[in-house]
Order: structure tokens, then sequence, then C-alpha cells
């Protein structure tokens, strides 16, 4: 950076990061510092103005939530290009990725940056060289069980918790811990999360699909699940259904808990889409003797950590401890340490509104665009689900998104195998590229929509 750059921290009554902060706004103002101009490592210039790094590192994550800087994961802090935040055709990726959720960075990255410098300086070093074991990571699981205080889960405590390695590992976990005997069975909805397959696969446990309808999975067909092909555990998301975002009403949780109680069913309960308010109580609240809830910081934070969590029944706690012990021995201490630094961040609630509302704004976009057409969406949700209109057919949109550099999945990623996917894909946010391009790419998907290529075929 050029050396005419002098800042000046001794402004009576700030604080030195607040001065900082002053003096990098002011030099961006008046083009001292330019557009696209990188900054210093955080310790490199905590060393030339002989402060702390966390000084450097708090002016710095201040300016990047103004919009002042950027910071680029490996990359380092640049001068915020305004021309680039302007300009609607500013680096149209070349393929924008719409298969997945991607979170847009509105500060994590930064708490991972300080994390990584407190964990590094608070471990002790004995606990470095033991294997871990759950008694380590129960200050983490204290600081989840604040972070779900609001959420309708009904009574537990930390000590209800089991940590996994994301929310695919727990669900992997509760199901090496629920089903028995040569030949299990796991009920999913016909329209699915495709993980919950997978992880019955892994299990060597057969996959029976339940038909849903306007109020959630059909009660009947679960019964029937269960007299006639045993199943064992019943894997759902009754917030957000993944992909078709249906909530199960109340009424349907409560006949489903009703029906898992007479016969014995457990329910794994995947909560990860939900970060809005929740509009009804968990399974786990309405059967805590059969309810396993299950989420992670992925949809909300990061999905780097690969942290994800289990609220087990009481009495099956222990067996799904052992079960994760047996699994991978404990979670990291590096790990659960970061992520407790993260946890109890004070900016942690703030970063995490940033990302809701981003989230908020790109479904917004989507909306205002497509809205014209068959598509579910909820704004706290970061993917909708568009049901394709006359003239398209899933394969042929999808592969015509593609030419047009935009990628999606379509329904039959989310069907069991031998079941049919209607004519539909889903469209998740990308909160990495500028709002301009996301929209830009949406535009592209209206304008396919607009004008089908019907295939007639002789």
């Amino acid at each position: 950076m050029d050396t005419k750059w002098a800042p000046n921290l001794t402004v009576t009554g700030k604080s030195k990061y607040k001065a900082l902060a002053d003096n990098i706004r002011d030099a961006v103002a008046e083009g001292v510092l330019s557009s696209g101009e990188k900054l210093p490592p955080v310790r490199e210039l905590a060393y030339q103005l002989s402060v702390t790094p966390g000084t450097v590192a708090r002016a710095y994550s201040i300016l990047t939530e103004e919009g002042v800087l950027q910071a680029g994961v490996g990359r380092g802090t640049f001068v915020a290009d305004t021309q680039a935040q302007t300009d609607p055709s500013h680096a149209w990726p070349r393929m924008l990725n719409l298969r997945s959720p991607l979170l847009p960075d509105v500060g994590q990255s930064m708490l991972l940056r300080d994390a990584m410098r407190e964990a590094a300086e608070t471990m002790v070093s004995d606990d470095m060289l033991t294997y871990p074991n759950r008694a380590m990571d129960l200050p983490l699981r204290r600081a989840l069980r604040r972070w779900m205080a609001d959420l309708p889960i009904g009574n537990f405590t930390a000590e209800d918790m089991v940590l996994a390695h994301g929310a695919q590992s727990a669900v992997s976990l509760v199901m090496q811990t629920v089903l028995r005997g040569p030949d299990p069975a796991v009920a999913v909805e016909s329209m699915t999360y495709p993980g919950f397959r997978r992880a019955a696969e892994l299990s060597r446990a057969r996959v029976v699909g339940i038909d849903c309808d306007d109020e959630g999975p059909r009660v009947d067909h679960l019964e029937q699940a269960v007299r006639d092909e045993g199943v064992q555990l019943f894997c759902t998301s009754s917030e957000v259904n993944n992909p078709t975002l249906r909530f199960t009403t109340d009424r349907r949780r409560r006949e489903i808990a009703a029906l898992a109680q007479r016969l014995g069913l457990n329910i794994l309960d995947d909560d990860c889409y939900a970060i809005g308010t929740h509009r009804a109580e968990s399974y786990h609240s309405l059967g805590p003797e059969f309810g396993w809830y299950v989420s992670s910081l992925s949809k909300t934070l990061t999905p780097s950590l690969r942290v994800g969590y289990v609220v087990a029944p009481r009495d099956r706690v222990s067996d799904l401890a052992r079960t994760a012990a047996f699994n991978h021995f404990g979670m990291s201490r590096p790990l659960t340490e970061l992520s407790l630094s993260i946890m109890s961040d004070p900016r942690l609630l703030s970063v995490a509104a940033r990302v809701r509302a981003r989230i908020n704004e790109l479904v917004r976009i989507t909306v205002n665009h497509l809205g014209g057409y068959d598509v579910s969406w909820n704004e706290d949700v970061p993917f909708l689900w568009l049901r394709l209109p006359q003239g398209w057919r899933a394969s042929s949109f999808l592969r015509a998104a593609e030419e047009q550099n935009v990628i999606l999945k379509g329904a039959e990623e989310f069907t069991l195998r031998d079941a049919r996917a209607p004519h539909a894909v889903r469209i998740a946010v990308n909160g990495l590229v500028d709002p301009s391009c996301y929209e830009a790419g949406i535009i592209r998907l209206r304008k396919l929509l607009d004008h089908p290529r019907e295939e007639i075929t002789v």
C-alpha cells in the first residue's frame, strides 16, 4: 500500500479501533486509498501502528460491514470497488451456481479469523495432546443451547445434545442408534432431502416413500409403512420441506406424533433450513421420548465449520453419544474451541441478522421476476421451488439454463428412485455473487420460462 497514507490514532476521546476506522474511511473518501487497493494484513498493520491485531481486525470488520472495504477469504482486505457495485454486468460468473444455497459473507470471515486467533491464544497445550471427549465439548453445547432458546423444541438441556460433523453426519448417527434388525426400514416423504436416502443406504436400510397432501405427510400412509414395511424411523423436515417448502401443519404433526407414540415409531426432524420464526412445535416437543431434533450452523452462519447437533430423547442420549464416540471418538478440540469462540462473540447476532436480510433480499429479487409462474417461496428460506409451465420438461429446462450459464437442481434429485418426478426445479440463492449478477441470472431464467422450447418427437 502507498506509504503516503499515514493513519493518526491519537484522536482524543476515541478508541484506537474507531480512530483507525475513521482514518481509513477518510482516506477512501479523499482518494488517498483507491478502489480495489489492498490493505496491509492485520498483523502487519498492527505492528506498524504499535497496536494489537484485534484493534486492526475490529476496524476492518466495521468498514467491511459498512461496505467501505471488502474481505476475500485467502485474498486479504481491499478498498471496495464502487464501480463494481453499480455496474450490473460486473463480474458475471462463468457459471452461476444455483444448485445449493451459498451464504453471503457479511462478517462471518472476520468472526472466523478473530475466533482462530482467540482459540490459538486460549487453548491449554495439554488439551491439544489428548483425545477429545464429551466433557470437552460441553461449553459449546451450552452455547448452542442458548442459541436455540427461542425454538419450540420442548424442554432440554445441553446434556441432551450430541454434536456431529454437520447435520448429515447427525442424521447418520441417529439412524445408526435407532435402527435394529437384519432388514431395517426408514420412511421419508416422497419428495425430500436426498441426504436421508444416502444415510439410510450407509445404514443398510430400505427407504419407504410417504405421500403428502396440503397439510403434510399422510398419516394413513405412514401407519401402513410402519405396519407392513417395518419402518422404525421417519425422517422429515416439518418446518421447511426441502425442496417444496411445504410446512407440516400443527394438526398434522400432532396426528403423526400420536401415531408414533402408539406404534413406537422414532421421528427425526431436520430443522436446518428454518432460519425465521417457527410456526409449530417440533416432534421433540410433541414427543420427547421419540423425537430427535437435528440442525446445524451451516445455513445460518457458514457450512465450513461442519458443526451439527442432535437433541435426543433423554433416555437415548447415552446411546447416541456412544454411537458418535464409536464413529469419530469425539469432536476435534480445535473445532469446538473455534465454534465456541464464534458462538460467544457479541457480533454473532448482528451477523446472523445480516445473513437473513441478504437471503430475504435475494428471494424477493427472484419472486419479483418469477412470481408470475407457479413458484413456492418463503423469504426466510434460501431456495425456491418452481413448477415449470407447459412446454418445459425439467431435463430440457436444466439444459437450457446451463446454456445460459445458470445451473439448478431438478425434481428428480429429490424423489425416490422408483418414483415419478414432477417437472419442477429448485432455485437456490447464491449470496457469494453480487446481487446484480444474481438478478441477471434470474432474468435469464425468466426469459427461458417466457419462451418454452416444446419438443415434439415422432
